[in-house]
């Protein structure tokens, strides 16, 4: 650890003066007579001016103090309450020692949640991330940040106000876009392997370089991740996701080896085979193309999520045809069926969100079949009709599945995709298909015949739906009754 005294960056001046809860814990902090820091995030976000991106989300504080945390969150929530005729109710943690309270502030109306704890020291036991803690200094409290651009801290106490505390030179990593950790790396992350994922992450969030001691650590420390829970995981996994490019985290994922350990068949999806002097694209490669095709133009994880998975399974579909060359026929159906486990392996939801991503894995060849041949109305009533709402996503992942060095080619099939979404637009505007419910049900059905729940309705059903499909009937009333008569009789029934 350095002894020198680190520059006050310029920006700092404005920092405190971010928000109003600052003067309210400096004054309580004073009045306890406990040295106080503002640490970590805030701060690094500050100087990376990083605060338009989460202009509306809530405004995340951690505080750190010599001595308890949770007595400093109790004055700074009565003093501030009783000053502002407001409630402020402080969750406590005892166990780990911390307390946080979330407020309005009132000079910006943002919310803001402010975590309050005392600083201390920690120690691990090689089987587990659960540290010992004890009560320690300021230093020992940077010691155990996981990065030196998060151990970044400004003093809160009345004479030394503003002060920056820069132990590890986080600043200068900040500035030459590095993640860093503050101790030997294999340390870092031995004593808690989370953090080699939350590497990566800051990276590709950031679009920082992994100091090249630390990401070798990532290799020589990756078995270590296998002790952390599958839902913290993939927490860290889906930020990655979020972050823009996402590709840039998943290569990183993958060159240190944890990609392999974590999402297994992601990395399934890499390398080339050959057979006859011919070969396939690369996959993988393929797949974060797709992904930062559709970062581009949507925020929505399980966009992002569905283009991850929508070629999962061309490893367990390949195979090599002397004549046509590699194939991954079905792969588009056997991806459908493997998300639900894949989604349940990595905790992920298994809801309408799931479906959402499953859906389209199942149709996302079908716009691209559909602008290799004559576009028929029957055709694009069914995509319609399968999408349903998630028309418009599914055709967003459909043009970012357009991937080619021929940059002619990408713009021809562009192109196709126009003219598909033209037809699909008068389609849908006459026959109103993504809202799509037959006029005829299931209890007309059995009203009109006379019947309980059988296959012989569900047939009926059948029918009639793929007879609007194929636009043999409009869903109309009349229509789709006296259609509902004749496929009654063909099953021997007749109206009651």
């Amino acid at each position: 650890m350095k002894t020198t005294e680190p520059k006050q960056p310029a920006e700092l001046t404005e920092l405190l003066n971010e928000t109003s809860i600052f003067e309210w814990i400096k004054n309580s902090a004073d009045a306890l007579g406990l040295q106080t820091f503002v640490i970590g995030g805030f701060v690094r976000d500050f100087l990376l001016k990083r605060k338009k991106e989460t202009k509306d989300l809530s405004i995340d504080i951690d505080i750190v103090c010599i001595g308890s945390g949770i007595t400093l969150a109790k004055h700074v929530a009565k003093s501030y309450g009783k000053a502002n005729n407001v409630f402020v109710n402080v969750s406590i943690f005892k166990r780990f020692g911390t307390a946080m309270i979330t407020l309005e502030d009132a000079q910006t109306k943002q919310k803001i949640e402010v975590e309050f704890v005392g600083a201390r020291k920690e120690s691990y036991d090689f089987d587990s991330r659960k540290p010992t803690v004890e009560e320690g200094t300021l230093e020992d409290d940077q010691k155990r940040r996981d990065f030196t651009i998060n151990a970044l801290a400004v003093s809160l106490n009345g004479e030394t106000y503003g002060k920056f505390l820069d132990p590890f030179d986080g600043l200068k990593d900040l500035r030459k876009k590095i993640i860093r950790t503050p101790l030997a790396p294999e340390k870092t992350f031995s004593d808690d392997p989370l953090r080699m994922l939350r590497a990566v992450r800051f990276a590709s969030q950031l679009g920082f370089d992994i100091e090249v001691n630390t990401f070798e650590a990532l290799s020589t420390q990756k078995e270590r991740i296998k002790i952390i829970s599958q839902e913290r995981i993939t927490t860290e996994l889906n930020k990655i996701i979020l972050s823009n490019p996402p590709s840039y985290g998943f290569k990183l994922l993958y060159q240190c080896g944890l990609l392999e350990l974590v999402f297994s068949e992601m990395t399934d999806l890499h390398g080339v085979e050959y057979i006859d002097g011919k070969g396939h694209k690369d996959n993988f490669y393929h797949t974060l193309q797709v992904l930062d095709n559709v970062a581009k133009v949507s925020d929505d994880l399980w966009l992002r999520w569905a283009a991850i998975l929508h070629d999962i399974a061309k490893p367990a579909t390949k195979r090599f045809h002397p004549k046509v060359g590699w194939t991954f026929h079905g792969h588009e159906d056997k991806g459908a069926r493997m998300t639900p486990a894949i989604f349940k392996k990595l905790r992920l939801p298994l809801d309408a969100k799931m479906r959402f991503v499953q859906k389209l894995v199942k149709l996302h060849l079908r716009p691209i079949a559909l602008v290799k041949k004559t576009i028929t109305d029957s055709a694009i009533r069914r995509l319609l009709f399968e999408a349903g709402e998630d028309t418009d996503a599914l055709m967003m992942l459909c043009r970012a599945d357009i991937t080619s060095k021929d940059h002619s080619r990408v713009q021809r099939y562009l192109q196709n995709f126009d003219r598909v979404e033209k037809r699909m637009a008068e389609v849908e505007e006459k026959d109103q298909l993504r809202t799509f419910q037959p006029v005829i049900d299931g209890e007309i059905i059995m009203k009109t015949f006379g019947l309980k729940p059988s296959a012989e309705v569900g047939k009926i059903k059948i029918a009639i739906r793929e007879a609007i499909l194929e636009g043999e009937i409009r869903n109309e009333y009349e229509e789709a009754y006296n259609f509902m008569l004749k496929e009654g009789k063909k099953l021997g029934l007749t109206k009651v």
